[in-house]
């Protein structure tokens, strides 16, 4: 009786032994498994950012090879940070590199899939790409969420989209949105001129016109928008302004080179 409890203890003991082990290793595992849900250490997600904003103030700056390398190294320091991935691929958008530019844009939004500005560049990148339709998507996710502090810059990207597209009524909505979320938002006031000069609307156009110059300078695109918009309304004094305007600021732009063919309008 005393050698089958002693036996019988001796291959619990072996079983307990097993599952230590067992345990033990499944823990080994995990430790060395990347954690999926996209945690960083706190030190190491400040460095990130810290990196991030730098490489964005180089890319301000048109230092394009230095912005890279911080955002590298954000991404070194964290590879889960959103941000990180949603600025390194603003920048491979920059310089044309496509493919990755769509991988880190994708990486972005499975660490933060309720990011509204990364869901709004993301848009953007898909519209140079004529990818109209899944871009609407996304400015539509951006704006949807009720907090979000700049929807007028979603609105206003899928307008210009829209109207790249032909889609004159969206365009125009979207564009109307933006501006609802703030009246004085250049871009969105210099597109709405656009529109409506594409529409044949030439006095509203003017009024847009004028009301992006109230808060904003001129560009080549302004003031080459504006010599159309005056020549269609037979404003000869006001199209030799804005020429004159466009030889002296803007000599070598792609606009006077339009200027320069003879029928521009």
């Amino acid at each position: 009786m005393i050698l089958y409890l002693n036996y019988l203890i001796i291959n619990i003991m072996k079983q307990i032994y097993k599952l230590c082990v067992l345990f033990l290793l499944i823990m080994l595992i995990n430790a060395c498994t990347p954690n999926f849900k996209g945690t960083c250490l706190p030190k190491d997600k400040k460095n990130a950012e810290i990196n991030v904003q730098l490489g964005i103030e180089y890319m301000r700056r048109q230092k394009n090879d230095i912005a890279l390398q911080r955002f590298k190294k954000s991404l070194n320091f964290c590879p889960s940070f959103a941000k990180g991935h949603n600025a390194i691929a603003v920048l491979y958008e920059r310089v044309n590199e496509t493919e990755k530019a769509a991988s880190h844009y994708q990486q972005a939004l499975k660490y933060e899939p309720e990011n509204s500005d990364i869901h709004s560049n993301y848009g953007q990148f898909l519209c140079q790409l004529n990818k109209w339709e899944e871009a609407e998507k996304h400015f539509l996710i951006a704006v949807s969420n009720p907090v979000y502090r700049i929807p007028e810059i979603p609105y206003t990207n899928a307008g210009i989209c829209a109207l790249h597209n032909k889609e004159i009524d969206k365009a125009e909505k979207y564009l109307r949105k933006a501006l609802q979320n703030n009246i004085k938002f250049p871009r969105a006031l210099y597109q709405m001129a656009v529109l409506k000069y594409q529409q044949n609307h030439y006095p509203q156009a003017n009024d847009y016109l004028l009301r992006y110059l109230r808060i904003a300078k001129h560009t080549p695109q302004t003031l080459w928008l504006g010599i159309r918009i005056e020549k269609a309304l037979n404003n000869r004094d006001k199209e030799a302004s804005y020429i004159l305007l466009l030889r002296k600021n803007f000599p070598d732009s792609t606009e006077i080179q339009m200027l320069n063919q003879k029928n521009y309008y």
